[in-house]
């Protein structure tokens, strides 16, 4: 069951990307270019093809395998820059390529050692051009409880409307019950929202479970509502909101 619109892009869809793309490894800029194009492998998000002439000279190190991939045929490669060398981290595609793809390259996103849209970094996958990210103050009363015990009480949530997720309630942390809070050293990354600064597990009696709840002291321009508040994942606690049961993601 599920409360939310979904995605509705469809997997290979080609579309040009009209931002500046760069890509750094070792320190040194491996791809710049103003002629990227989105590849939605999955509905959600879509990937970065490059131009193989938007690429840096030698950086790429052909592995001799080719592959007989969905989208064509594409040898994969390495990349090497000075010391720094990551296998398997790109794969540059020939002539029978699908939707324009030939002599592009789609490189795996954690063998570079950072990526920029024009000049601010994108963490995790680009960001696709069909999500929207809203974040509205409220008035609906929401309680948060997991196996029965009360996490967290408001009257005053921020809900984070994010195209094709679940709903997410962010809550002063004042309307927290922090007894059964522990704070843990996890940090994620969000396209759109950015690093996070906080992260806590919940202990239930002798059991604690794992990254429940997390903040962003400093999110991405446009959502400065949620700065500071806490979200909990809707996947893994119970839900209220208005005194009604929200369905857990499945």
């Amino acid at each position: 069951m599920r409360d939310y619109p979904a995605m509705i892009t469809e997997i290979d869809h080609v579309e040009p990307v009209p931002r500046r793309v760069r890509a750094v490894l070792g320190g040194k800029v491996v791809i710049d270019t103003t002629r990227a194009l989105y590849v939605w492998e999955a509905p959600y998000y879509p990937q970065f093809y490059i131009p193989l002439e938007d690429v840096a000279p030698g950086v790429l190190v052909d592995e001799d395998h080719p592959q007989k991939l969905k989208r064509g045929t594409a040898r994969r490669h390495a990349l090497k820059v000075g010391d720094t060398e990551r296998p398997a981290a790109a794969r540059v595609y020939g002539e029978d390529a699908v939707a324009g793809l030939g002599d592009h390259v789609r490189f795996e996103w954690s063998s570079l050692d950072a990526w920029y849209e024009e000049d601010e970094q994108v963490f995790v996958h680009p960001r696709s051009p069909y999500v929207r990210v809203d974040a509205l103050r409220s008035t609906r009363r929401i309680r948060v409880s997991l196996e029965g015990v009360t996490l967290a009480e408001s009257s005053s949530p921020v809900l984070l409307f994010e195209t094709g997720l679940p709903t997410r309630y962010y809550l002063n942390r004042t309307d927290l019950d922090f007894t059964h809070l522990a704070h843990s050293d996890t940090v994620t990354e969000c396209p759109y929202k950015g690093q996070t600064s906080d992260y806590w597990s919940v202990r239930i009696g002798d059991a604690l479970h794992q990254d429940l709840a997390w903040a962003y002291d400093f999110p991405r321009p446009g959502l400065g509502a949620i700065a500071g508040l806490v979200a909990f994942y809707n996947e893994k606690v119970d839900i209220e909101l208005d005194g009604q049961e929200v369905p857990r993601p499945s």
